[in-house]
Protein backbone atom coordinates (compact mmCIF):
# COMPACT_ATOMS: atom_id res chain seq x y z
CA UNK A 1 0.00 0.00 0.00
CA UNK A 2 1.52 3.43 -0.79
CA UNK A 3 1.94 5.97 1.78
CA UNK A 4 0.02 8.45 0.53
CA UNK A 5 -2.52 8.50 -2.38
CA UNK A 6 -3.31 11.95 -3.91
CA UNK A 7 -5.63 10.32 -6.30
CA UNK A 8 -7.83 11.59 -3.05
CA UNK A 9 -8.05 14.86 -4.04
CA UNK A 10 -8.56 15.14 -7.90
CA UNK A 11 -11.71 12.61 -6.56
CA UNK A 12 -12.83 15.57 -4.69
CA UNK A 13 -12.37 17.74 -7.54
CA UNK A 14 -14.47 15.40 -9.38
CA UNK A 15 -16.90 15.09 -7.50
CA UNK A 16 -20.30 17.61 -8.24
CA UNK A 17 -20.87 20.14 -5.29
CA UNK A 18 -17.79 20.11 -3.92
CA UNK A 19 -15.51 22.44 -5.41
CA UNK A 20 -18.56 24.64 -5.57
CA UNK A 21 -19.28 24.73 -1.87
CA UNK A 22 -15.91 24.84 -0.86
CA UNK A 23 -14.56 27.70 -3.02
CA UNK A 24 -18.38 30.17 -1.81
CA UNK A 25 -18.00 28.85 1.64
CA UNK A 26 -14.04 30.05 1.74
CA UNK A 27 -14.72 33.43 0.35
CA UNK A 28 -17.98 34.24 2.22
CA UNK A 29 -16.04 33.58 5.10
CA UNK A 30 -12.82 35.17 4.47
CA UNK A 31 -14.73 39.18 4.35
CA UNK A 32 -15.74 38.54 8.17
CA UNK A 33 -12.91 37.52 9.61
CA UNK A 34 -11.24 40.46 8.21
CA UNK A 35 -13.83 42.60 9.49
CA UNK A 36 -12.37 42.23 13.24
CA UNK A 37 -8.91 43.96 12.52
CA UNK A 38 -10.94 47.52 10.86
CA UNK A 39 -13.84 46.79 13.63
CA UNK A 40 -11.02 47.06 16.24
CA UNK A 41 -9.51 50.35 14.86
CA UNK A 42 -13.36 51.85 14.31
CA UNK A 43 -14.02 51.59 17.96
CA UNK A 44 -10.29 53.06 19.00
CA UNK A 45 -10.89 56.13 16.52
CA UNK A 46 -14.23 56.49 17.82
CA UNK A 47 -13.48 56.22 21.58
CA UNK A 48 -9.84 57.19 21.36
CA UNK A 49 -8.97 54.25 23.07
CA UNK A 50 -7.97 50.41 22.64
CA UNK A 51 -10.30 49.18 25.96
CA UNK A 52 -13.46 50.18 23.77
CA UNK A 53 -11.92 48.08 21.22
CA UNK A 54 -12.28 44.70 23.23
CA UNK A 55 -15.58 45.79 24.84
CA UNK A 56 -16.99 45.94 21.03
CA UNK A 57 -14.69 42.81 19.70
CA UNK A 58 -16.22 41.43 22.92
CA UNK A 59 -19.99 41.88 22.12
CA UNK A 60 -19.56 41.10 18.95
CA UNK A 61 -18.14 37.49 20.05
CA UNK A 62 -21.29 36.63 22.80
CA UNK A 63 -23.72 37.60 20.04
CA UNK A 64 -22.00 35.29 17.60
CA UNK A 65 -21.98 32.98 20.10
CA UNK A 66 -25.51 32.60 21.33
CA UNK A 67 -26.94 32.75 17.71
CA UNK A 68 -24.66 30.42 15.97
CA UNK A 69 -26.65 27.48 17.68
CA UNK A 70 -30.10 29.30 16.79
CA UNK A 71 -29.89 29.71 13.48
CA UNK A 72 -27.36 26.20 12.99
CA UNK A 73 -30.86 24.92 14.29
CA UNK A 74 -32.59 26.49 12.36
CA UNK A 75 -31.05 25.34 9.23
CA UNK A 76 -31.50 21.51 9.88
CA UNK A 77 -35.67 22.03 10.10
CA UNK A 78 -36.22 24.86 7.72
CA UNK A 79 -33.26 24.18 5.20
CA UNK A 80 -29.79 25.95 5.26
CA UNK A 81 -30.37 28.27 1.83
CA UNK A 82 -33.50 30.80 3.59
CA UNK A 83 -30.83 31.02 6.65
CA UNK A 84 -27.76 31.83 4.94
CA UNK A 85 -28.91 34.03 2.98
CA UNK A 86 -31.00 35.80 5.35
CA UNK A 87 -28.55 35.92 7.91
CA UNK A 88 -25.67 37.14 5.91
CA UNK A 89 -28.12 40.17 4.14
CA UNK A 90 -28.84 40.99 7.84
CA UNK A 91 -24.82 40.97 8.89
CA UNK A 92 -24.36 43.31 6.01
CA UNK A 93 -26.83 45.58 7.44
CA UNK A 94 -25.30 46.09 10.59
CA UNK A 95 -21.90 46.12 9.41
CA UNK A 96 -22.59 48.97 7.19
CA UNK A 97 -24.59 50.64 10.12
CA UNK A 98 -21.16 49.83 12.04
CA UNK A 99 -19.42 51.79 9.52
CA UNK A 100 -21.46 54.43 9.16
CA UNK A 101 -22.00 55.47 12.67
CA UNK A 102 -21.05 58.98 13.67
CA UNK A 103 -17.86 58.76 16.04
CA UNK A 104 -19.13 60.91 18.81
CA UNK A 105 -22.31 57.87 19.32
CA UNK A 106 -19.66 55.47 19.77
CA UNK A 107 -21.41 54.28 23.01
CA UNK A 108 -23.85 52.45 20.49
CA UNK A 109 -20.85 50.52 19.06
CA UNK A 110 -21.59 47.55 21.19
CA UNK A 111 -24.80 47.33 20.81
CA UNK A 112 -24.74 47.43 16.98
CA UNK A 113 -21.49 45.00 17.66
CA UNK A 114 -23.84 42.53 19.26
CA UNK A 115 -26.27 42.78 16.94
CA UNK A 116 -24.16 42.04 13.94
CA UNK A 117 -22.32 39.45 15.57
CA UNK A 118 -25.85 37.80 16.24
CA UNK A 119 -26.53 37.60 12.29
CA UNK A 120 -23.39 35.92 11.45
CA UNK A 121 -24.59 33.47 8.91
CA UNK A 122 -24.04 29.86 9.58
CA UNK A 123 -21.36 29.52 6.83
CA UNK A 124 -19.23 27.55 8.27
CA UNK A 125 -21.71 24.98 10.49
CA UNK A 126 -23.57 24.30 7.11
CA UNK A 127 -20.52 23.40 4.79
CA UNK A 128 -19.76 20.71 7.36
CA UNK A 129 -23.16 19.21 7.37
CA UNK A 130 -22.84 19.24 3.93
CA UNK A 131 -20.00 17.35 3.27
CA UNK A 132 -21.15 13.52 4.79
CA UNK A 133 -24.40 14.17 2.42
CA UNK A 134 -22.38 14.43 -1.00
CA UNK A 135 -18.82 12.84 -0.13
CA UNK A 136 -18.75 8.82 0.87
CA UNK A 137 -16.01 6.72 2.32
CA UNK A 138 -12.17 7.76 2.36
CA UNK A 139 -13.29 10.61 0.39
CA UNK A 140 -14.99 12.26 3.85
CA UNK A 141 -11.73 12.12 5.76
CA UNK A 142 -9.87 14.13 2.75
CA UNK A 143 -12.80 16.22 2.41
CA UNK A 144 -12.63 17.22 5.76
CA UNK A 145 -8.72 17.71 5.69
CA UNK A 146 -9.12 20.15 3.47
CA UNK A 147 -11.98 21.82 5.16
CA UNK A 148 -9.53 22.34 7.75
CA UNK A 149 -6.48 23.33 5.57
CA UNK A 150 -8.44 26.10 4.46
CA UNK A 151 -9.67 27.03 7.78
CA UNK A 152 -6.23 27.57 8.50
CA UNK A 153 -5.39 29.93 5.07
CA UNK A 154 -7.93 32.26 6.10
CA UNK A 155 -7.06 33.00 10.37
CA UNK A 156 -4.03 34.19 8.42
CA UNK A 157 -5.26 35.52 5.18
CA UNK A 158 -8.67 36.87 6.80
CA UNK A 159 -7.31 39.72 9.34
CA UNK A 160 -4.14 40.45 6.83
CA UNK A 161 -6.79 41.51 4.40
CA UNK A 162 -8.44 43.35 7.13
CA UNK A 163 -5.00 45.02 8.42
CA UNK A 164 -4.64 45.79 4.56
CA UNK A 165 -7.69 47.86 4.19
CA UNK A 166 -7.32 50.01 7.04
CA UNK A 167 -3.92 50.61 5.95
CA UNK A 168 -4.74 52.19 2.21
CA UNK A 169 -7.90 52.71 3.11
CA UNK A 170 -9.94 53.66 5.69
CA UNK A 171 -11.61 50.78 9.11
CA UNK A 172 -15.09 52.61 7.66
CA UNK A 173 -14.00 51.47 4.42
CA UNK A 174 -12.62 48.36 5.34
CA UNK A 175 -15.89 47.53 7.06
CA UNK A 176 -17.92 48.68 3.94
CA UNK A 177 -16.19 46.63 1.37
CA UNK A 178 -16.20 43.37 3.87
CA UNK A 179 -20.12 43.91 3.88
CA UNK A 180 -20.52 43.94 0.28
CA UNK A 181 -18.10 41.27 -0.44
CA UNK A 182 -19.53 38.96 2.18
CA UNK A 183 -23.11 39.76 1.23
CA UNK A 184 -22.54 38.67 -2.61
CA UNK A 185 -20.38 35.49 -1.35
CA UNK A 186 -22.55 34.61 1.48
CA UNK A 187 -25.55 34.26 -1.22
CA UNK A 188 -23.54 32.15 -3.74
CA UNK A 189 -22.96 29.83 -0.50
CA UNK A 190 -26.45 29.88 0.09
CA UNK A 191 -27.66 29.23 -3.92
CA UNK A 192 -25.34 25.97 -3.05
CA UNK A 193 -27.38 24.07 -0.01
CA UNK A 194 -30.00 21.92 -0.20
CA UNK A 195 -33.51 23.13 0.23
CA UNK A 196 -33.84 21.23 3.41
CA UNK A 197 -33.05 17.81 4.87
CA UNK A 198 -36.02 15.31 5.38
CA UNK A 199 -35.99 13.63 8.87
CA UNK A 200 -35.85 10.28 8.94
CA UNK A 201 -39.27 9.33 11.40
CA UNK A 202 -38.18 5.62 11.43
CA UNK A 203 -34.73 7.12 13.40
CA UNK A 204 -37.49 8.89 16.13
CA UNK A 205 -38.22 12.17 16.98
CA UNK A 206 -35.40 14.65 15.91
CA UNK A 207 -32.77 15.38 19.07
CA UNK A 208 -33.54 17.98 21.13
CA UNK A 209 -30.88 21.03 22.35
CA UNK A 210 -29.74 18.70 25.56
CA UNK A 211 -29.93 15.39 23.83
CA UNK A 212 -27.80 16.84 20.57
CA UNK A 213 -25.27 18.04 23.84
CA UNK A 214 -25.39 15.25 26.13
CA UNK A 215 -24.36 12.48 24.87
CA UNK A 216 -22.02 9.80 25.76
CA UNK A 217 -20.09 10.11 22.35
CA UNK A 218 -20.50 14.12 21.31
CA UNK A 219 -20.37 15.50 24.43
CA UNK A 220 -16.44 14.27 24.89
CA UNK A 221 -15.99 15.55 21.36
CA UNK A 222 -17.86 18.90 22.38
CA UNK A 223 -15.88 18.97 25.26
CA UNK A 224 -12.49 18.53 23.56
CA UNK A 225 -12.93 21.01 21.24
CA UNK A 226 -13.27 23.95 23.55
CA UNK A 227 -10.13 22.59 25.51
CA UNK A 228 -8.04 22.55 22.07
CA UNK A 229 -9.54 25.79 21.16
CA UNK A 230 -8.01 26.98 24.42
CA UNK A 231 -4.94 25.78 24.26
CA UNK A 232 -4.60 27.99 20.47
CA UNK A 233 -5.82 31.25 22.43
CA UNK A 234 -3.20 30.73 24.92
CA UNK A 235 -0.40 29.53 22.20
CA UNK A 236 -1.23 32.59 20.42
CA UNK A 237 -1.10 34.70 23.39
CA UNK A 238 2.55 33.26 24.29
CA UNK A 239 3.59 34.06 21.09
CA UNK A 240 3.09 37.76 21.68
CA UNK A 241 4.68 37.58 24.92
CA UNK A 242 7.86 36.24 23.96
CA UNK A 243 7.74 38.72 20.90
CA UNK A 244 7.08 41.45 23.21
CA UNK A 245 10.02 39.55 25.37
CA UNK A 246 12.24 39.74 22.70
CA UNK A 247 11.77 43.65 21.79
CA UNK A 248 10.03 42.89 17.94
CA UNK A 249 6.55 42.29 17.74
CA UNK A 250 6.86 41.11 14.10
CA UNK A 251 8.05 38.02 15.77
CA UNK A 252 4.38 37.16 16.82
CA UNK A 253 3.47 37.02 12.95
CA UNK A 254 6.29 35.45 12.08
CA UNK A 255 5.36 32.72 14.62
CA UNK A 256 1.81 32.53 14.07
CA UNK A 257 2.15 32.57 10.22
CA UNK A 258 5.17 29.18 10.82
CA UNK A 259 2.42 27.22 12.80
CA UNK A 260 -0.20 27.88 9.96
CA UNK A 261 2.47 26.73 7.44
CA UNK A 262 3.11 23.31 9.53
CA UNK A 263 -1.00 23.29 10.11
CA UNK A 264 -1.59 23.15 6.19
CA UNK A 265 1.49 20.96 5.42
CA UNK A 266 -0.14 18.52 7.67
CA UNK A 267 -3.52 18.84 6.30
CA UNK A 268 -3.17 18.07 3.09
CA UNK A 269 -0.55 15.07 3.63
CA UNK A 270 -3.61 13.89 6.42
CA UNK A 271 -6.21 14.07 3.55
CA UNK A 272 -3.97 12.27 0.95
CA UNK A 273 -3.28 9.08 3.20
CA UNK A 274 -4.68 5.65 2.35
CA UNK A 275 -6.52 5.74 5.73
CA UNK A 276 -6.52 1.84 5.69
CA UNK A 277 -6.28 1.63 9.46
CA UNK A 278 -8.39 2.13 12.23
CA UNK A 279 -7.63 5.25 13.78
CA UNK A 280 -8.35 6.94 17.22
CA UNK A 281 -8.86 10.53 17.60
CA UNK A 282 -7.33 10.65 20.71
CA UNK A 283 -3.94 9.66 18.95
CA UNK A 284 -3.94 12.42 17.33
CA UNK A 285 -4.46 14.78 20.32
CA UNK A 286 -1.44 13.31 22.61
CA UNK A 287 0.82 13.45 19.77
CA UNK A 288 -0.37 17.27 19.63
CA UNK A 289 0.04 17.41 23.22
CA UNK A 290 3.62 16.23 22.51
CA UNK A 291 4.77 18.46 19.62
CA UNK A 292 3.62 21.14 21.89
CA UNK A 293 5.20 19.96 25.00
CA UNK A 294 8.60 20.94 23.22
CA UNK A 295 8.20 24.14 22.64
CA UNK A 296 7.89 24.97 26.38
CA UNK A 297 11.30 24.19 26.55
CA UNK A 298 13.10 26.38 23.31
CA UNK A 299 10.77 29.66 24.25
CA UNK A 300 14.32 31.54 24.71
CA UNK A 301 15.48 30.93 21.26
CA UNK A 302 13.04 32.55 18.38
CA UNK A 303 14.41 30.26 15.67
CA UNK A 304 14.13 26.72 17.71
CA UNK A 305 10.67 27.63 18.70
CA UNK A 306 9.45 28.69 14.95
CA UNK A 307 10.76 25.00 14.67
CA UNK A 308 8.80 23.32 17.11
CA UNK A 309 5.91 25.56 16.24
CA UNK A 310 6.07 24.52 13.20
CA UNK A 311 5.84 20.64 14.22
CA UNK A 312 3.42 20.82 16.43
CA UNK A 313 1.30 23.08 13.33
CA UNK A 314 1.44 19.58 11.46
CA UNK A 315 -0.92 17.98 13.75
CA UNK A 316 -3.23 20.86 14.34
CA UNK A 317 -5.52 20.36 11.02
CA UNK A 318 -5.09 16.06 10.89
CA UNK A 319 -6.60 16.49 14.81
CA UNK A 320 -9.41 19.25 13.70
CA UNK A 321 -10.31 17.27 10.92
CA UNK A 322 -10.52 13.69 13.09
CA UNK A 323 -13.02 15.73 15.49
CA UNK A 324 -15.07 17.14 12.41
CA UNK A 325 -15.27 13.69 11.05
CA UNK A 326 -16.47 11.95 14.40
CA UNK A 327 -18.92 14.15 15.60
CA UNK A 328 -20.68 14.26 12.17
CA UNK A 329 -20.22 10.67 12.25
CA UNK A 330 -21.81 10.27 15.18
CA UNK A 331 -25.00 12.79 15.12
CA UNK A 332 -28.26 11.75 13.03
CA UNK A 333 -27.68 13.31 9.60
CA UNK A 334 -31.24 15.79 10.64
CA UNK A 335 -28.79 17.21 13.40
CA UNK A 336 -25.66 17.66 11.30
CA UNK A 337 -25.98 21.66 10.80
CA UNK A 338 -26.59 22.22 14.44
CA UNK A 339 -24.12 20.23 16.06
CA UNK A 340 -21.41 21.94 13.71
CA UNK A 341 -22.56 25.20 15.38
CA UNK A 342 -22.37 23.80 19.17
CA UNK A 343 -18.94 22.88 18.36
CA UNK A 344 -18.46 26.95 17.12
CA UNK A 345 -20.21 28.52 19.68
CA UNK A 346 -17.90 26.04 22.41
CA UNK A 347 -14.82 26.86 20.40
CA UNK A 348 -15.71 30.72 20.55
CA UNK A 349 -16.37 30.61 24.34
CA UNK A 350 -12.64 28.59 24.41
CA UNK A 351 -11.56 31.24 22.46
CA UNK A 352 -12.43 33.78 25.26
CA UNK A 353 -11.40 31.39 28.06
CA UNK A 354 -8.00 30.34 26.77
CA UNK A 355 -6.60 34.16 26.12
CA UNK A 356 -7.83 35.27 29.61
CA UNK A 357 -6.58 32.50 31.49
CA UNK A 358 -3.40 32.46 29.60
CA UNK A 359 -2.79 36.36 30.22
CA UNK A 360 -3.06 35.92 34.08
CA UNK A 361 -0.43 32.78 33.90
CA UNK A 362 1.74 34.45 31.54
CA UNK A 363 2.09 37.83 33.53
CA UNK A 364 2.22 35.22 37.29
CA UNK A 365 4.56 32.57 36.13
CA UNK A 366 6.26 34.09 32.64
CA UNK A 367 6.06 33.10 28.86
CA UNK A 368 6.76 29.34 29.19
CA UNK A 369 3.98 29.10 31.16
CA UNK A 370 1.48 29.53 27.90
CA UNK A 371 2.93 26.80 26.56
CA UNK A 372 2.68 24.60 29.65
CA UNK A 373 -1.34 25.71 30.15
CA UNK A 374 -1.78 24.71 26.08
CA UNK A 375 -0.19 21.16 26.45
CA UNK A 376 -2.31 20.72 29.58
CA UNK A 377 -5.72 21.49 28.38
CA UNK A 378 -4.89 18.99 24.69
CA UNK A 379 -4.03 16.42 27.09
CA UNK A 380 -7.10 17.03 29.40
CA UNK A 381 -9.13 16.79 25.53
CA UNK A 382 -7.08 13.45 25.30
CA UNK A 383 -8.02 11.83 28.51
CA UNK A 384 -11.85 13.28 27.67
CA UNK A 385 -11.56 11.35 24.20
CA UNK A 386 -11.09 8.33 25.03
CA UNK A 387 -14.36 6.20 25.26
CA UNK A 388 -15.21 7.87 21.92
CA UNK A 389 -15.31 5.25 19.22
CA UNK A 390 -12.67 5.41 16.50
CA UNK A 391 -12.80 6.00 12.80
CA UNK A 392 -13.08 2.40 11.03
CA UNK A 393 -12.58 2.33 7.87
CA UNK A 394 -14.77 -0.07 5.52
CA UNK A 395 -14.57 -1.10 1.83
CA UNK A 396 -16.65 1.96 0.50
CA UNK A 397 -14.62 1.89 -2.88
CA UNK A 398 -18.25 1.00 -4.86
CA UNK A 399 -19.80 4.51 -3.36
CA UNK A 400 -16.66 6.45 -3.75
CA UNK A 401 -17.33 5.64 -7.45
CA UNK A 402 -20.63 6.61 -7.33
CA UNK A 403 -20.24 9.73 -5.63
CA UNK A 404 -17.74 10.54 -8.36
CA UNK A 405 -19.93 9.91 -11.03
CA UNK A 406 -23.11 11.85 -10.13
Amino acid sequence: MSLMDLTAYRDLWKTQGVMALLASALIARLPVLATMVPLAFLAKDAAGNFGWAGVVAGAYSVGTAVASVVWSRMADRRGARRVVIGTGMAWGVWMAVLALLPYSWYRLLPIAAALAGVFVAPVTSALRANWPRIVHGSRLRAVYSLDATAQELLFVFGPMLGAIMVSFASPRAGLLACAVTAAAAIWWFGLNQQSGVPHDEDAGPRPTARQLVFHPHRTPILFAWACLVMGFASMSLGMVAVADEHGNRLIAGILETVAAVGSVTGGVINGALPGGRTSAVWRRMLLLAGLVAVCIFVTSSVVALAIAMFAAGCMIAPTVAALYERVGALTPTSAHTEIFGWTQSGGMVGSAIGSAVAGAVVEAFGVRYAWVLTAGLIVLATLSLLRVPPHRPVDTSAVDDAAVAV
